[in-house]
């Protein structure tokens, strides 16, 4: 293993704009299980012989890919994955627990689209672990646009990351129905609300729902056709079929498999979740305009 070498392990557009970031002040591998035409692209065999690893795989496929392709030799690892098992309903610190040690690990949070990342344009992310010393290790990796905080509430983080994407398809369908302003902003700040309410569940910190993780990450990805999530949102309010506006996406939107995963942690738990239930029941096939009205009177 090389000191200081670093690695991308996915190439999608979050991915690859990682891998451009990291690419300013130092040289940076990335590898994905489809070969891409890009700087520095390698076999994974060779991008998992690195140091320091951002992992950018989408969040449903960590556990197989991890059963199937890494051995854990004292690698430092970001998570740059943002989700809730829909499968087992665990979240994706829980699953790499069993493969990585807890201090070697963190989780990348905040408000931040590929696509400006790409372009260079300012933002600030959260490195969320139970290591200040991971933070202090990666944080000099990330060119001088890209401002890096450490939080050590990592539930929180994961939380957020993951909810934001459930919301988000809720504020698309908002738009698409025509609701107007008034009722997106009220949407966005309920779906804050009820984060919180499902995050402290588990243990996350307040201030987290309040910060970059939270409102930020979630204000920017429920207010823009930049977002996947968004767009499917956009989709199911025009009563189209999932499956056709995923094709037409051509990329994964995490929000589907974690609405899922929230509605039957919340029906086991007896968490108050209305905003995340209503929204798997419009991905099962509910008429939007029902969905409103429920939530209306309820």
């Amino acid at each position: 293993m090389k000191n200081n070498s670093i690695a991308v392990i996915g190439a999608g557009k979050w991915g690859q704009a990682l891998h451009f970031a990291l690419s300013q002040k130092q040289k940076c591998l990335i590898s994905s299980r489809t070969p891409r035409d890009i700087e520095n692209f390698v076999d994974l065999k060779t991008a998992l012989e690195c140091k320091y690893l951002i992992i950018a795989i989408p969040a449903q496929e960590i556990r197989s890919w991890l059963k199937e392709n890494f051995v854990f030799k004292g690698q430092k690892i970001l998570v740059a994955s943002k989700g809730i098992e829909a499968s087992s309903g665990q979240f994706l610190n829980e699953i790499y627990a069993d493969y990585v040690s807890n201090k070697n690990i963190g989780f990348i949070s905040g408000p931040s689209f590929a696509t400006e990342v790409k372009q260079g344009l300012p933002c600030a992310l959260v490195i969320n672990s139970n290591s200040r010393k991971l933070f202090e290790k990666f944080s000099p990796f990330f060119p001088n646009f890209i401002k890096t905080y450490y939080s050590s509430d990592v539930i929180g983080a994961e939380v957020a990351g993951a909810y934001k994407n459930v919301l988000a398809i809720a504020s698309g369908i908002c738009e698409g129905l025509h609701l107007g302003k008034n009722a997106q902003a009220s949407l966005i700040a309920r779906g804050l609300v009820e984060m919180e309410r499902f995050g402290k569940f588990f243990g996350a910190k307040k201030s987290t729902f309040l910060g970059l993780s939270g409102a930020g990450d979630l204000f920017l990805t429920a207010n823009s056709t930049m977002s996947r999530n968004y767009r499917v949102g956009l989709g199911l309010a025009s009563n189209r079929n999932l499956d056709e506006i995923l094709k037409e996406l051509g990329e994964v939107a995490e929000g589907i498999k974690t609405a899922e995963a929230v509605h039957n942690l919340s029906n086991k738990h007896n968490i108050y979740t209305p905003i995340a239930n209503e929204v798997k029941l419009i991905l099962d096939g509910k008429n939007p305009k029902d969905s409103l009205k429920d939530l209306l009177k309820n």
